[in-house]
């Protein structure tokens, strides 16, 4: 992204966000962020729909090319009031909408008579699309009609919006001030979200782009303010980068059972608009080759979710509704390409009798008080026989052997299904000081495919990746990723993948990767271990244990000579410390003041 969209997405977040950190006065995070994020929807939706309406408007009245199927010749009708009506009526078809798989946003849903209406007194009437009319009692109900008729309009008696039945929040129930409801409404009001500036520049960002980064966003800062309770809707988008680039999800079936707001599917969405110049296709085109499945036990996340797909544009099977991923499966004949999650890090109370001999326990019975190797195996049941998977869980997967964990570890390192092991640096999740791993597993080491290249055999092999020292301190209780550390990593896993020869030498990598690079262990950082090196290790998958310590960089200064070197630059300071000390007390001595 160009600097300046940068720097107009960065002004825009602390803009829009000091304007809603207005609420906290009155509000908790956990319930201020429906009120906003339920505002950030609707202006999203509104916008969507005058942009689809400006552009029908153009082909009915100004495009008249041969193949424009749209066009109204003004020569029809009788006058310019009768065309300008039919017009009118025209925009208001909802199949014009449908066709571009935009929301279908009645009247009073859409921005400029929220804005207008807000302004009004209270207890004002406005009449409505059917004749009826809204009394102005508060803001916060202005809102919730507006809500309400998107998720009940109906067209032939049937739901316009059908995946926003039940999802979209109500804030009277919050009961925020009127002026501070306004306010809101006012800074998104006069944000330019469609044809933004920036310094006098004109910026390639539409609304759809900027709404769902501001979506984004606001989750971020809404699960950093509600701290622990916040983890549970919202990945650290750097981690969630991190699974995307380095499973490379192109097309298929993708699957979280642990979705949270749905940040895997919106980051998956941005890796096909990514990597459209480097592989050759059009990102509209290409996304319609993706299908995002997911489940979530918690209804407000659900809800989350579902507008943050809606938002984006990404259609979406989240099921019938929220339900737990065990003992509700919303999903049972699916098998995916690819599955991801970040399910939460050791639940204790998740078992149920019923799960007793459950077919996905293929690889032996999760222990009672502990989910991990649960999700591994929940997952994997929903992985076609092509497929890849990846899941965040905390260090002590890697090493448990209580309760039959280290047995269940040691089935699945035996079936050859563990690809890469990553160990990942502290401090990166805002709900938990947890020391956290990815694993990777796939169910065809022997020949996998990706989107224009073929890897490699890896059958017996698996790569330890220890990214423990990568990272750097955003502020003084959060770890993050930078660019350069997603690179390394995606680099060195995919260079493993691609290399024909000998994972641990230097022969040519398969495919055109952008970086042409060969895979080579690096000590301290990655290793490829084979079968019998995890056996060496009792079935522990650690990654530490196998890429070892870095090498020390030699000092080559003999050491006589290096301690004379420090002890007369040692002498230096004192001399210059003493010096300085002197003039201080001078100084001190010429105001009338006596140091001794």
């Amino acid at each position: 992204m160009k600097t300046a969209e940068q720097e107009f997405l960065k002004a825009l977040d602390d803009k829009l966000w000091k304007a809603a950190d207005k609420l906290r006065n009155n509000l908790d995070a956990a319930n201020y962020k429906h009120v906003v994020l339920g505002l950030i929807f609707l202006k999203y939706v509104s916008d969507a729909f005058e942009e689809r309406q400006t552009e029908l408007r153009h082909l009915f009245t100004e495009d008249d090319s041969d193949d424009n199927i749209y066009y109204m010749p003004r020569d029809d009708y009788d006058s310019d009031e009768e065309y300008e009506e039919a017009v009118n009526a025209e925009l208001e078809l909802h199949e014009y909408y449908q066709e571009k798989n935009v929301f279908w946003v009645p009247k009073q849903a859409r921005w400029d008579f929220i804005k207008s209406t807000a302004a009004l007194p209270i207890g004002s009437e406005v009449e409505l699309d059917d004749g009826k009319t809204f009394k102005m009692t508060s803001v916060s109900r202005l809102i919730d009609n507006a809500l309400e008729s998107i998720e009940n309009f109906k067209i032939d008696d049937k739901l316009a919006n059908p995946k926003l039945k039940g999802v979209l929040p109500r804030v009277s129930q919050y009961q925020v001030e009127n002026h501070n409801l306004s306010e809101l409404i006012n800074k998104f009001s006069d944000t330019s979200f469609s044809k933004p500036e920036f310094n006098g520049h004109t910026l390639n960002l539409h609304s759809k782009d900027i709404l769902g980064h501001v979506y984004e966003y606001f989750l971020g800062q809404f699960a950093l303010a509600e701290g622990k309770q916040g983890g549970q809707y919202y990945t650290p988008k750097s981690i969630v980068t991190l699974i995307v680039e380095m499973l490379e999800p192109y097309n298929g079936r993708v699957y979280d059972p642990a979705m949270g707001a749905g940040g895997f599917f919106v980051s998956n969405d941005k890796f096909i608009e990514a990597h459209a110049d480097e592989k050759h296709y059009k990102a509209a085109e290409q996304k319609k080759h993706i299908s995002v499945y997911g489940q979530e036990s918690n209804p407000t996340t659900w809800k989350l979710a579902a507008m943050n797909m809606a938002i984006r544009g990404i259609d979406f099977n989240f099921g019938k509704k929220n339900a737990d991923s065990f003992l509700d499966d919303q999903h049972p004949d699916l098998r995916a390409d690819y599955v991801m999650a970040n399910p939460p890090f050791n639940i204790k109370d998740w078992w149920h009798a019923k799960l007793e001999n459950d077919v996905r326990w293929k690889y032996g019975t999760p222990p009672k008080g502990n989910a991990n190797f649960g999700w591994i195996q929940h997952m994997l049941y929903h992985l076609n026989d092509q497929g890849s998977m990846a899941l965040l869980l905390a260090n002590g997967s890697m090493s448990s052997n209580t309760n039959n964990e280290g047995e269940i570890r040691k089935s699945l390192i035996e079936a050859d299904l563990v690809e890469c092991m990553v160990a990942l640096p502290g401090q990166l999740f805002t709900n938990t000081q947890i020391p956290a791993c990815i694993w990777f597993l796939t169910k065809d080491k022997a020949n996998g495919l990706s989107l224009d290249k073929k890897k490699t055999d890896r059958r017996g092999k698996t790569l330890f990746i220890d990214a423990r020292n990568l990272g750097y301190m955003k502020d003084r209780v959060l770890r993050d990723f930078t660019e350069q550390d997603i690179t390394k990593i995606t680099d060195t896993f995919h260079a493993w993948q691609q290399d024909e020869g000998d994972v641990q030498g230097s022969a040519s990598v398969a495919g055109d990767r952008k970086s042409g690079a060969t895979y080579e262990d690096e000590k301290g950082f990655c290793y490829s271990s084979s079968l019998d090196d995890i056996k060496k290790h009792d079935y522990v998958l650690t990654p530490g244990r196998y890429v070892g310590a870095a090498d020390q960089e030699e000092d080559s200064e003999p050491f006589a000579e290096k301690m004379a070197r420090l002890t007369a630059q040692l002498k230096e300071q004192f001399e210059e410390s003493n010096r300085l000390e002197g003039e201080i007390k001078d100084n001190l001595l010429g105001l009338g003041y006596d140091f001794n």
